[in-house]
């Protein structure tokens, strides 16, 4: 006798009852049907509901119940054991559910729950299946709970932080708790969720949460800004601004010896395009964050006196105006330099604003005129006025 799982006329049927069992959890109170079934399926229908189908019929069907009666008689095997093992999606989505539930009982625990933030990026995992991931990859979702609850540390080295929150100075280095670690941190400080080679923008991404993955690799730039202390930092740092040379300083080299800064004002930028326009002149101190500003840039700006003033800018887009607010909070002595709506309409619009918005409390007409604009204007835009606020009387603008 033939076996029904080799033989051609039962494959097709066989399939559809396979995706009707995994579909229901192994329930028989279905049908299933064939469309345009060849010669063998007909067959193999009519030996099974006894009830003739004649050639070029376009569709047959047939009960489930009766296919497992007559695998029952015929072969002495159940359809079910036929079909062989099959998914009970029914049964998978009920543990998932369970499952779900309790990763987020466990939310509930978290020192964050319940701030805006927190239940965001809870609200995205659930809707586009993080959440469901997470359970059936049986991923240590308390580790990332852990992690979050330490958060910010106080510029703390990643292993370090690492040993003392999980017990483990590699926990963070790759893996699923550092993804979903970032994804929350670029929810908590309204950035765009890194992707997977944006090495620098999860280092950002990092020291804003008060670890540090790599203090060389956490830097800052800086023209015309001499120093004092610092070791030989301090050197360096006058011995650039002397000849006007752009100076990359590491948090390592920060942190060796205390640095002094003498300046009744320092400017700070994003862009380097703007810092190296301003390369090989007397211009007035300048620091650029190169994007999110890193623990070094932190590092360096407390290093001022508490009553030189820091005139800060970004590019006007919602991330910009979101981190030139969270400066002005930071530094209490510093002001927005040409982060006005009247600096925007000077500017030429560039690429559409993206993103969630953001307040800008110093000026809000400047958010309403972006709000109504729809489009961002980089620091590049506003070169020459940039350039003009740096240069000292006297001393002409040229760029090259």
């Amino acid at each position: 006798m033939t076996d029904p799982a080799t033989d051609p006329g039962w494959q097709r049927l066989l399939a559809a009852a396979r995706r009707s069992l995994e579909r229901t959890g192994g329930a028989l109170d279905g049908s299933i049907s064939l469309a345009t079934p060849d010669d063998a399926e007909r067959l193999v229908i009519i030996g099974v509901t006894g009830t003739h189908r004649p050639a070029g019929t376009a569709r047959v069907s047939v009960r489930l119940a009766d296919l497992d009666d007559h695998l029952r008689a015929a072969h002495g095997r159940s359809l079910a054991s036929v079909v062989g093992p099959f998914r009970d999606r029914p049964g998978e989505r009920a543990r998932d559910a369970v499952g779900r539930d309790a990763v987020l009982a466990l939310t509930a625990s978290s020192r964050h729950s319940g701030e805006a933030w927190f239940e965001t990026w809870l609200d995205a995992m659930r809707r586009d299946g993080t959440l469901t991931r997470i359970v059936r990859c049986g991923l240590p979702f308390p580790d990332v709970l852990a992690v979050l609850d330490a958060l910010p540390a106080a510029d703390e080295p990643m292993p370090v932080f690492a040993e003392r929150v999980l017990s483990d100075t590699k926990a963070l280095a790759d893996g699923p708790v550092r993804g979903l670690v970032l994804r929350a941190l670029a929810v908590w400080h309204g950035l765009p969720a890194p992707a997977s080679a944006a090495a620098e923008h999860e280092r950002a991404l990092w020291e804003l949460a008060g670890v540090v993955p790599d203090d060389l690799a956490s830097q800052v730039l800086v023209l015309n800004l001499p120093a004092s202390g610092g070791g030989p930092l301090g050197g360096w740092l006058t011995s650039a601004a002397q000849t006007h040379v752009p100076f990359r300083v590491t948090l390592h080299q920060l942190r060796i010896a205390p640095l002094l800064l003498r300046t009744p004002e320092v400017f700070v930028c994003e862009n380097p395009a703007v810092l190296r326009a301003a390369a090989g002149r007397a211009t007035r101190p300048l620091v650029c964050t190169e994007g999110v500003p890193s623990a070094a840039v932190h590092t360096l700006l407390a290093a001022l006196a508490p009553d030189t003033v820091i005139r800060w800018r970004n590019d006007f887009d919602w991330t910009g105006v979101r981190l030139t607010g969270s400066a002005l909070t930071r530094y209490p002595a510093a002001v927005p330099w040409r982060m006005a709506a009247s600096d925007y309409a000077a500017g030429t619009a560039g690429i559409p604003l993206a993103g969630p918005a953001a307040g800008t409390p110093w000026d809000p007409a400047l958010g309403a005129l972006m709000h109504e604009t729809g489009r961002a204007v980089m620091e590049e835009r506003l070169l020459d006025a940039l350039l003009s606020d740096l240069t000292p009387a006297g001393h002409p603008v040229t760029i090259t």
